[in-house]
């Protein structure tokens, strides 16, 4: 009897049972007796926040997971995971709860950033080398949101009615490789139905998954996702999220006694449990088993790249993992897609003697979407700090220009000192209701996220207080923002007292767009004591404090050189930007989504971008040839004016490192790399698949396998920019093709005058067949880099899978098959036809 037998036989129903509910709401229980330690799990898929919100313990913050897609890069995949796994050990935590790999089934979704692609074959590649990644540190990957979890919308209720071959052909696809082939060790359950059974009853967890697919791992339950007793524990849910309540407990110990559970059901849980615990070394007696297979295993599963990347692909896998910082930079400007080049990128050494930098984004920027993707990186480069520090001898402005995000950014912790220790930061107060202080603690920023699961029990109110250096003279508008009975003193003058009330479904009760008040204030000295308070704050985990100034028109929004400001006219604020533009030399506009738009919780109301940034583009572009625009958004938004401006570059959430690999990128110190993991559409009225939102409760995915660019192409309409899309600073030239059912080769040469990066596609179509198919599919990739000059011959290997089709099976359909090899789903200048059996 194998060693974990033996322990799962000294423990009774009783203890047993405990076992498969958490402890609280991060860790899972321990049983000393069995040498059985805590599993600490951790939300994180580009990075790890570890049991608590809180600002001392910060994150490597990488680019999100559109970025990672967009290098189509399964080595940058794998030292991704390597990055997150060694940040787990040193925040104490044993499983990621990453990565997202839910499709990009409709632009609207909300939580798109998190997910790599809408193409099955890319996600499930990058997903699987992710999860290998991780392993290969002893810390555990756990795929999500199995399955269908493709939209925010009433996500706790709906129910997906999809066809079997969609989920197979698609859905499900995304997640095989990461189980099959990368032996993922825990799998997360989705709160959605899909036919008809909610995600943590539904037979899928046993067929595919557990049964086919042979996956031995713990399925863990999203958070709050498990409902039921029974039906839950009859499934192959194991472990149900968070604790200490749920619906197992006493409740799971009775239906075993009754009879509507059998025992045999609660042991094989166990049995994952401890199998996960000893994989991750947290059951005594076991050496933990990290998953040691190199990037490069994954790679051929679908593709090979150049000899040359398979070298470093497996140097990278045998050697530790990567600087965060360093990689966080790396992958930024791999992932960047530049879209549009009108012969203004890169900057020819110097570079610009003055740039005017403008757009809300470039001072406030998004290096992450909302929600429980969400960390507290150690710092974070904007756009603009990134080009000052890359052109020091420049003149380099900032302007407003339009709003993107309306709420509270903190005051930057550089400008704030806790005027009871001296140190930088902020003092907070958490008060009971009859005043008694009940901690009172120096804090590193004046954004306190999440302070449910720090502050003391019995909290009824929260205080901050800091001595505030004023940036520059005349009226900032300063704000609160969290749920509670606000107000904000200004040297002892009370100048705001709102009652701010969150209303309608958002992630942590308010956490990723909590309620917000603002008023502007005219500091009377260089320093200013501000008091910032929360009365009858929500007794729940979504509790958040932020401190910060409003940059919403009838502000005056300031940077450390350059002050403006407008009365309350969008219009105003736009022809700042203008004289700026006028003045400079070159113009680089940052535009991007906003909080409130890209997070969890909620899908997107349209994919236009907020505010007057428009007409903002326009306008700038018409008074200065080179402008440069940089798309701070996690996923497609509209831009009418894309062939009106010199250049467009996709930057995505960047991460941390995002200001100084923009500056990389312009200036040429590297190529950006990025080529699209999906679509991006010229007009909203002309994607095929749009609508997320459930209709009486259900999302009919009646579309079956024609997502994506398979649906771009079945509708006939040109989109702004196609799947796979992206330029460089160098070209290239592909000849050669040859092609087998088994195997397709190519010459790619570099005929520019640099280095550079390209990406070989391949796709299948059948132009007679008894099956509806895709117009094309992609089959294959890889990666290629070359110096000047340099000929590549790449191969890219075809599976079966290629060519099969589900009907109950996978079935193939023999005959004829054309192989496209190019640059793009829509740029295919090589073709060969090739007979399958």
């Amino acid at each position: 009897m194998h060693r974990i037998d033996l322990l799962l036989n000294k423990l009774t129903l009783e203890r047993k049972v405990r076992l498969l509910t958490g402890a609280d709401e991060w860790s899972t229980h321990p049983d000393p007796d069995i040498g059985l330690r805590a599993m600490v799990l951790s939300d994180g898929p580009s990075g790890i926040r570890g049991v608590t919100w809180d600002e001392r313990d910060p994150a490597v913050n990488l680019p999100s997971a559109t970025a990672l897609a967009a290098t189509w890069d399964v080595s940058t995949a794998h030292a991704y995971g390597a990055v997150l796994a060694a940040e787990a050990r040193r925040k104490g935590a044993h499983v990621v709860l990453g990565p997202t790999i839910n499709l990009h089934r409709s632009p609207l979704g909300g939580r798109h950033f998190e997910a790599f692609s809408e193409d099955p074959l890319l996600t499930a590649d990058l997903a699987a080398a992710y999860v290998r990644g991780v392993q290969s540190g002893g810390v555990a990957a756990t795929p999500k949101h199995y399955v269908g979890n493709d939209f925010e919308t009433e996500r706790f209720t709906a129910n997906v009615s999809v066809s079997e071959r969609a989920l197979r052909e698609l859905y499900l696809a995304a997640f095989e490789k990461a189980v099959v082939e990368a032996r993922a060790w825990a799998v997360m359950s989705a709160y959605n139905a899909v036919n008809g059974a909610t995600m943590t009853e539904n037979p899928l967890l046993a067929e595919p998954l557990c049964g086919e697919w042979g996956f031995d791992g713990v399925v863990v339950s999203d958070w709050w996702a498990a409902r039921t007793t029974a039906p839950a524990a009859l499934a192959r849910q194991d472990l149900v999220m968070p604790g200490p309540d749920g619906p197992w407990g006493e409740a799971l110990v009775t239906a075993v006694r009754d009879g509507r559970v059998p025992e045999s059901a609660v042991d094989e849980k166990v049995l994952r449990l401890l199998r996960l615990a000893a994989r991750v070394g947290a059951l005594d007696g076991f050496t933990p088993a990290p998953d040691t297979a190199s990037p490069g295993d994954t790679a051929t599963s679908a593709s090979e790249a150049s000899p040359s990347d398979t070298a470093t692909s497996a140097g990278s896998a045998a050697g530790s993992a990567e600087d965060g910082a360093v990689l966080a930079r790396r992958v930024a400007a791999d992932g960047m897609v530049l879209v549009r080049n009108d012969g203004e990128l890169p900057w020819a050494a110097p570079g610009p003697r003055s740039v005017a930098v403008i757009g809300h984004n470039a001072l406030q920027f998004r290096t992450q979407g909302g929600g429980s993707a969400t960390v507290t990186p150690p710092y974070v480069v904007s756009p603009l700090d990134g080009l000052r520090a890359a052109l020091p001898d420049a003149e380099i402005t900032w302007t407003l220009g339009a709003v993107t995000q309306a709420g509270i950014a903190a005051l930057p912790i550089a400008l704030l000192t806790d005027p009871v220790s001296g140190e930088p930061g902020v003092r907070a107060r958490f008060l009971a209701a009859d005043g008694r202080e009940l901690l009172s603690e120096n804090r590193r920023s004046a954004d306190l996220a999440r302070l449910g699961g720090s502050r003391p029990a019995g909290t009824a109110s929260v205080e901050v207080s800091t001595r505030y250096r004023v940036r520059e003279p005349g009226i900032v508008r300063l704000g609160v923002a969290g749920a509670g009975r606000a107000t904000l003193t200004v040297d002892g003058v009370r100048v705001l007292e709102r009652e701010l009330v969150h209303e309608g479904e958002d992630f942590g009760g308010g956490l990723v767009s909590p309620p917000h008040a603002s008023v502007p204030v005219e500091p009377a000295g260089e320093e200013v004591v501000l008091v910032a308070r929360l009365d009858d704050v929500p007794q729940r985990n979504g509790l958040t404090l932020t401190l910060g100034e409003d940059l919403s028109p009838g502000t005056q929004a300031t940077d450390a050189k350059q002050a403006n400001s407008t009365d309350g006219d969008p219009a105003e604020a736009i022809e700042a930007a203008v004289v700026a533009a006028r003045r400079a030399e070159v113009a680089v506009i940052v535009v991007g989504t906003s909080p409130e738009i890209e997070r969890e919780a909620a899908d997107r109301a349209t994919l236009a971008l907020p505010g007057a940034q428009d007409a903002l583009v326009r306008t700038v572009a018409a008074v200065n040839p080179r402008t440069v625009v940089v798309v701070n958004a996690g996923a497609p938004v509209l831009m009418p004016w894309r062939d009106e401006v010199a250049a467009v570059l996709l930057g995505w959430f960047g991460g941390q490192e995002f200001g100084t690999a923009l500056a990389d990128v312009l200036l040429g110190a590297v190529e950006p790399g990025g080529r699209l993991p999906t679509t991006w559409p010229a007009k909203e009225a002309d994607v095929p698949v749009l609508a997320t939102a459930p209709v009486d409760g259900v999302v009919a995915y009646d579309e079956d396998i024609h997502i994506g660019y398979r649906a771009w192409l079945r509708a006939g309409t040109q989109p702004a920019y196609p799947f796979g899309h992206g330029l460089g600073y160098t070209s290239w030239e592909l000849t050669g093709l040859a092609a087998t059912p088994d195997e397709v080769s190519v010459t790619v040469r570099n005929t520019g005058d640099r280095a550079g990066k390209q990406v070989v596609q391949v796709y299948l179509s059948r132009e007679s067949s008894t099956v509806d198919r895709p117009e094309r599919w992609l089959a294959g990739y890889a990666v290629v880099r070359a110096d000047a000059g340099r000929a590549e011959r790449v191969t890219v290997r075809l599976t079966r899978r290629s060519f099969q089709h589900w009907d109950q099976g996978w079935r193939t359909e023999p005959g004829d098959f054309t192989v496209h090899a190019g640059t793009s789903v829509a740029d295919l200048t090589l073709t060969a036809r090739i007979s399958v059996p």
